[in-house]
This record gives structure tokens, C-alpha cells and sequence, in this order.
């Protein structure tokens, strides 16, 4: 199963791009983990962008891989976590489990690319 992101750099910065308006299915979301993980576990990358501009449904376990990835993030030095695009049924999800005072949210990826510290 390919798993439906692209990861590109801009600057500094890493861009995790999600390719499915659906990120509900269990198989795909531990790829999808396994992936994002490792570029903090294994390619010490702590500079990301999660851009959600394609995605219209999100599972918990989603939210769950968002929240890890937040948590590995805030064991490190010098790092920062931008969600971006995030659609207005998202952004009710989220405000409704409260995340949007968690988490780090911004309108588009260059506005999103503008709040990380250089």
C-alpha cells in the first residue's frame, strides 16, 4: 500500500503534505505513523509542517499520530509543529476536542513556514 503523503523541504523546514481527503483507515495510519515518526526518531528532523489542505476526515488514531508527533517534538530543543490547511470540518473536530490549544494551526503552508523560528 503506498501511503498518500509527500514530504518535501522548504528552507529548513519539513512539509508533510496528506494525499487522501480520508485518513480514517487503520492499515494506512500505521504507515502513515511509522513515517512521520521516523523523521523525528530517525532523521532528527524537528522543524515540521503537517499541511491537511486535501484531508476532509480524520480518525482518532489520526489525531492520535498528530499528538505523538507533538509530544516527541516537545522532548527535543529547537523545535516546532504547524498544522496547516486545515478545512473548516477539521478545524470543528479539532476545536471541539480542544486541540486548537495544543496545537499550533495556521491558515496555509507560507504562513505556516513564517511562525517556525530560524
Amino acid at each position: 500500500m503506498e501511503v498518500p503523503l509527500t514530504i518535501s523541504e522548504i528552507e529548513k523546514y519539513t512539509v508533510v503534505e496528506f494525499r487522501t481527503p480520508s485518513l480514517m483507515d487503520p492499515a494506512m495510519l500505521e504507515q502513515i505513523g511509522q513515517s512521520v515518526y521516523r523523521l523525528v526518531d530517525a532523521e532528527d528532523r524537528r522543524m515540521l509542517v503537517l499541511d491537511f489542505e486535501k484531508v476532509e476526515y480524520l480518525s482518532s488514531q489520526a489525531i492520535g499520530i498528530v499528538l505523538t508527533l507533538n509530544k516527541k517534538l516537545a522532548k527535543l530543543k529547537h523545535t516546532s509543529l504547524v498544522l496547516c490547511g486545515v478545512g473548516p470540518k477539521l478545524m470543528e473536530l479539532i476545536k471541539i476536542t480542544r486541540l486548537d490549544k495544543v496545537l499550533q494551526i495556521k491558515p496555509s503552508q507560507r504562513e505556516a513556514v513564517k511562525v517556525l523560528p530560524n
